[in-house]
């Protein structure tokens, strides 16, 4: 089960990153102190824009770890976007290091060729299965549409010229699937019902966020890949 969690799971060397990135900008004065011991401070520090160009400006050249990257690049596009919340930019980031990490960064077409059959297969199962892997089922449902529609959109469209569905097909799924998934016990219990909720009221917002990521900012080719702390 995916969790926004990436903020948790920093390392030391990403902290490192940003004390001694942000030291080269004339004025600041960031500790680790600072990013350890308020996590409000740790957020606001994690929106400066010296970040993100050091992320893009460097790739190939970077020790940080998987969740660091997706949550700074993820949180930079959004917030274009506009949208703010750093707990849906925590839960996307988290989506897409776990489905890159599990699609071993597959090429488009392999991605296309099974999501619609994926997606099927999950919908069938949905009609017998248990609540708790109804729950576990709509949030992989709606993760996985909005993550072939925001990471492979061109691919997607592409398809559907040939009889595929088409992204408004992926979209409406997905926003179907979490917008129950809002009023889900199980939601409510892990902290995701305003994810949930934002992810339903604004996936089309999301997926453009996500397909100007996939085209202008993230690599997802093994050899264009920052070699990243995991």
């Amino acid at each position: 089960m995916i969790r926004a969690n990436c903020r948790a799971r920093f390392t030391a060397a990403d902290f490192d990153f940003i004390v001694r990135t942000l030291a080269r900008s004339r004025g600041e004065n960031v500790s680790l102190v600072d990013l350890l011991s308020d996590s409000e401070m740790r957020d606001s520090i994690l929106d400066h824009p010296l970040l993100v160009e050091t992320i893009l400006s460097n790739a190939g050249h970077l020790h940080i770890s998987s969740q660091f990257y997706f949550y700074i690049l993820a949180r930079h596009v959004l917030q274009q976007a506009g949208i703010g919340n750093r707990k849906l930019s925590d839960y996307i980031a988290s989506l897409l290091e776990t489905f890159s990490r599990a699609s071993q960064l597959q090429s488009p077409d392999k991605i296309g060729e099974r999501a619609h059959e994926y997606i099927a297969d999950m919908l069938i199962a949905l009609t017998r299965a248990t609540p708790e892997q109804t729950f576990l089922l709509r949030a992989h449902v709606g993760n996985y549409s909005l993550f072939v529609t925001g990471i492979f959109h061109e691919n997607t469209q592409r398809r559907s010229l040939r009889g595929a569905p088409d992204i408004r097909f992926y979209e409406q799924v997905g926003r179907t699937n979490y917008q129950l998934l809002a009023s889900h016990e199980t939601a409510r219990r892990c902290e995701l019902t305003e994810v949930f909720a934002g992810l339903a009221d604004r996936f089309h917002d999301v997926r453009l966020a996500l397909n100007d990521l996939a085209e202008r900012l993230l690599h997802l080719d093994e050899d264009a890949r920052p070699p990243l702390v995991l």
